[in-house]
């Protein structure tokens, strides 16, 4: 029989276990801390405490003889003393910060790193206030101000002499609330670093940072900025995203050096009217916001290129957004848009996202407006007919009008050179069945492609669309819309329709090979006109006639393309009688066509399977100051000769998806060339003369043959985006491409590389990488698809030391 204390003790909370069936006996006698296994690591809570339970006693006061186990146990370790443990009370996760453990953060050693690179980094350490001293950084600490010459001579690292005021100071993810007006001492930052914080407010005094040039402010509590920031002289970049700002202070026009502003995600109703005083800015982001209608300056920002308004309340365009000529990237998704401005002039839009609006119809104009329109989304609109001149659009790589209301597509899409997607699902399509919707972009293409050349060889030519931009034929050139084609003349020509369905041609999808905007054809404009157009069209004809040659003298070039239709009506009659067997000798250039050329300054010519082109019509398009040449999904099996008549003006040069093998040295004449696309050819290797080009800054050379990369790229030191992929490339020259100190984008995707030197992590100019594809180990593909940064820095940490 137990004693009240002895109860109490042995159910105690400190002796609790010793009933619990994990510890395996019954053993009140020992104490707990020797009674139980749970406490070999975190200790007895009476040692916690610095106390021991006492021992249990029995009844009589006499030593309680401990009870045997039932269950057999090893022998019992000998107890030492107390546990090890250090005594500390137990301090929360969540808890505030103190003023002490705020300073304690900025460290002696993190802060001479500061003053030997002028960077302090300070960001993720939960800091509720920034450290006193950090706004002291500047100025000579006191162990510096004690030495003599002679002390700060043997530890040199230190002196004063060796130290960077701070220029770049990153305080992002913290717990910040406010600012010190103490800020203003850091007179040296460059660059500001206070997002993913709490901050209320800011202090006046941070517009005394005069050399300031980057100051991010996203992810916190604002509702406006001090006037006094405004008068930033070089605050280039300005990020005031995921905040609570309801309108922007009229006296961000004062910023004139602004190059960029992000705005998104806030709830901005309108726009300051002074926003177009901004004309360095180059990219301006307002997503996420309740924005009704832009202010009509805004298109006075000239060199603006990229405009982000999506998922506002806008209900329309200014009509004159054209005036943003620089533009190329507009982002318009999720809004209240009906009708589309004509993007007159917005000549270098590359990309137009307008998916999720109440658009019921794609204006004409906007597709001739637009030639270098590279993705074109439409999707989750109203529309029900794409116009015939969407082919205008020569360059488009990704259309998407999928959920639309669209019932027939364009045979005219076939005649896209460069379009690889073309998404059409939850539309009412008729025409086209959907088990062939369901194949892709290529099989569509190929069965609007069939059904134009189908109805070629039923209608002999004369009446039918083929790959022409546009059914419509006007009876007069002015008549016509912008990049369509004049066909009139086919109805005026003195051939009998016997004698056109008669002829047989190579080319059944264009047997006339009709003037387009991004095509050529040769033929005589032997119809007749309206006077006022006649008498404009002979002045055309009398400014060229000085390098066209005559008919009689100008051979033509069967692998150039098919003979035009109504060339027989200038025929002998004896050949008119075997036409199809007849080697033509006469053609001219349509006015038509030089007028397109002197308007679009682009030559382009794509799916006409041509071999050779004559060097005639480079001598043109050099007339005319064609700058921007297009022969993709041909069969040229090298550069054209010609070529070189344009070697002072060519800026973009597109030869894909040919058949060519090799690249002549003229290829350094081209001085300003940016743009050469040589993808899907038979290239294995480029020519010395290709390290000559030093404008060149997109270079594709993407499903060739190449085993390496070519040496003469690596002195490319213009070269910005380099596409490989496709190859079979095996190793990487990491020597060779720290030498290209301007490439940002790397495509390797599907070659033989087998390894990544770890070196490739050192090269910080590459910001897009790609490597997938490849049968090499490491790194892995869950990091290949985590992006280039996650890649970098797996390399990186493989670097031997």
């Amino acid at each position: 029989m137990l004693s009240n204390s002895d109860e109490s003790n042995i159910l105690s909370p400190f002796n609790l276990c010793n009933f619990h069936s994990d510890c395996g006996d019954f053993n009140p006698g020992l104490s707990p801390s020797l009674s139980h296994s749970c406490y070999t690591h975190y200790g007895c809570p009476s040692e916690m405490n610095g106390q021991r339970a006492p021992l249990p006693s029995s009844s009589n006061g006499g030593a309680h003889t401990p009870s045997v186990s039932r269950i057999p146990r090893g022998a019992a370790r000998p107890r030492q003393g107390l546990s090890p443990r250090i005594n500390h009370s137990f301090v929360p996760v969540f808890h505030e910060r103190s003023h002490d453990e705020d300073a304690a953060i900025l460290s002696d050693n993190l802060w001479k790193l500061a003053r030997k690179t002028g960077n302090l980094n300070l960001a993720n350490k939960g800091m509720a206030r920034v450290p006193e001293r950090l706004y002291d950084i500047n100025d000579a600490d006191e162990d510096s101000k004690k030495a003599n010459l002679e002390q700060l001579s043997l530890n040199e690292e230190d002196a004063w002499w060796n130290q960077q005021p701070i220029n770049n100071l990153d305080l992002s993810s913290n717990a910040l609330t406010h600012l010190s007006p103490k800020i203003e001492n850091l007179l040296t930052l460059t660059v500001l670093q206070l997002h993913d914080n709490a901050l209320v407010a800011l202090p006046p005094e941070i517009g005394k940072l005069e050399k300031l040039v980057r100051l991010n402010l996203s992810h916190n509590k604002l509702n406006e900025l001090p006037v006094e920031l405004f008068s930033l002289p070089e605050l280039r970049h300005l990020n005031i995203s995921h905040n609570e700002f309801i309108e922007l202070n009229p006296d961000i026009s004062n910023l004139h050096m602004l190059e960029f502003l992000d705005a998104g995600n806030n709830n901005l109703k309108s726009l300051p009217g002074g926003i177009g005083f901004l004309v360095r800015l180059t990219a301006l982001l307002l997503p996420n916001n309740h924005i009704v209608e832009l202010p009509p300056d805004i298109v006075n920002m000239r060199s603006l290129q990229k405009l982000d308004l999506m998922k506002n309340d806008l209900t329309g365009l200014p009509e004159d957004m054209g005036l943003l000529r620089k533009l190329q990237c507009l982002y318009v998704q999720h809004n209240d848009i009906k009708e589309l401005p004509s993007f007159e002039g917005n000549e270098t839009l590359n990309e137009l996202h307008a998916s999720n609006n109440f658009i019921e119809r794609v204006p004409k104009d906007l597709c001739s407006n637009l030639p270098h329109l590279q993705v074109f989304d439409l999707r989750d609109n109203k529309i029900k007919q794409l116009p015939d001149e969407v082919c205008l659009l020569r360059n488009l790589n990704r259309l998407d009008v999928s959920n639309n209301s669209i019932s027939v597509l364009p045979v005219t899409l076939s005649s896209l050179a460069h379009l690889i997607s073309l998404q059409v699902d939850g539309n009412p399509i008729k025409t086209i069945r959907r088990d062939i919707i369901q194949c892709g972009t290529a099989r569509i293409l190929k069965t609007l492609q069939e059904r134009a050349q189908a109805k070629d060889r039923e209608t002999g030519g004369l009446a039918s669309d083929g790959m022409s931009c546009g059914n419509a034929r006007p009876s007069t050139v002015d008549d016509m819309p912008a990049g369509s084609v004049d066909n009139s003349y086919q109805q005026r020509q003195h051939v009998a329709p016997v004698q056109a369905q008669s002829m047989q041609y190579p080319y059944p999808s264009q047997p006339q090979f009709m003037p387009q905007p991004e095509q050529f054809c040769f033929y005589y404009p032997q119809y007749v006109i309206p006077l006022a157009q006649q008498r404009l069209q002979e002045q055309e004809q009398q400014r060229f006639n000085h390098y066209m040659p005559q008919p009689q003298q100008l051979p033509y070039d069967n692998s150039f393309g098919p003979a035009p239709l109504h060339m027989s009506h200038h025929l002998p009659q004896q050949q008119q009688k075997q036409e199809h067997h007849v080697d033509f000798t006469r053609c001219a250039v349509h006015p038509r066509w030089v007028y397109k050329l002197r308007h679009t300054r682009t030559l382009a010519v794509n799916v006409e399977n041509l071999t050779n082109v004559p060097d005639h019509v480079f001598e043109l398009a050099a007339a005319e100051q064609v700058h921007v040449v297009d022969f993709a999904r041909n069969q040229l099996k090298a550069l054209p000769n010609g070529l070189q008549h344009m070697s002072k003006l060519v800026t973009e040069l597109v030869l894909s998806h040919n058949a060519i093998s090799h690249v002549h040295p003229f290829i350094s004449q081209f001085t300003r060339i940016a743009h050469l696309n040589l993808s899907n050819n038979l290239l294995t290797d480029l020519p010395l003369e290709f390290r000559v080009l030093n404008t060149l800054r997109e270079l594709n050379i993407a499903n060739n043959r190449f085993t390496f990369i070519p040496k003469a790229l690596y002195e490319l030191q213009g070269l910005e985006i380099l596409i490989a992929s496709e190859n079979r490339i095996k190793a990487l020259n990491v020597a060779g491409l720290e030498g290209m100190s301007r490439l940002n984008t790397l495509d390797l995707r599907n070659n033989d590389i087998e390894s990544i030197p770890p070196i490739l992590g050192n090269l910080t100019n590459i910001t897009h990488l790609e490597l997938i594809g490849n049968p090499f180990r490491q790194p892995r593909h869950q990091i290949l698809i985590k992006g280039t940064d996650a890649i970098m820095s797996y390399l990186r940490d493989r670097i031997p030391i």
